[in-house]
């Protein structure tokens, strides 16, 4: 198998494991954030092309925003995705770790989104800021990058899971080419193999 398949892994620990990590580093920022800087503070990092700059977004990732029910429209939809992910996961067989990882890392971040819109009116607590001079990324967080990151991987792994089922068709209709197969046409003594030449 190519690419994402391997040993098995325990689903269950890899799934807590990924997710204690991002939800632990994403709620750990963020309370930095919330009780070192006044909302709307930038401080620089590297330059002018890596900031923190504390905002909340009510909203999504990428500064998708709908008015003011963004929060609780994006809370519901969280929620529903998770439902999702959730039988995504249950259904990927153990030895396929990249998707498995895929999937854990967009539930962390999730999850840790959903934290944030339960705790906060104004909507998700966000803080990197990363470009240079006017020309910036909207701000993101720790969750924002799991979500991300994740779903470059699961893109990956539907990519590499359509490759391999190619090459296995392409595999099955070759060793029935190969098999060298024949038939004989009745009362002719003529064969004609699976090659398409005809024996007599």
């Amino acid at each position: 198998m190519e690419g994402s398949a391997g040993k098995p892994v325990n689903k269950l620990r890899l799934a807590l494991l990924v997710g204690a990590v991002v939800v632990t580093l994403d709620l750990a920022t963020k309370w930095w954030v919330v009780n070192h800087m006044a909302l709307y503070e930038t401080i620089p990092v590297f330059r002018d092309v890596v900031r923190l700059t504390y905002t909340h977004n009510p909203g999504a990732a990428f500064g998708i925003n709908i008015g003011e029910h963004s929060r609780l429209f994006f809370l519901v939809l969280s929620i529903v995705a998770l439902g999702v992910l959730a039988a995504i996961y249950r259904g990927t067989p153990a030895t396929d770790r990249l998707r498995l990882l895929a999937v854990s890392l967009v539930g962390a971040g999730a999850i840790g989104n959903i934290i944030d819109r339960l705790r906060f009116e104004r909507g998700v607590v966000d803080f990197m800021d990363i470009g240079i001079g006017a020309h910036r990324w909207w701000v993101f967080n720790v969750a924002d990058s799991a979500v991300t990151v994740g779903a470059i991987l699961l893109l990956t792994s539907f990519v590499l899971e359509e490759r391999r089922e190619r090459r296995a068709a392409q595999r099955a209709g070759t060793s029935e080419v190969g098999g060298g197969r024949a038939s004989e046409e009745p009362g002719t003594g003529v064969r004609e193999t699976a090659a398409g030449v005809r024996e007599s």
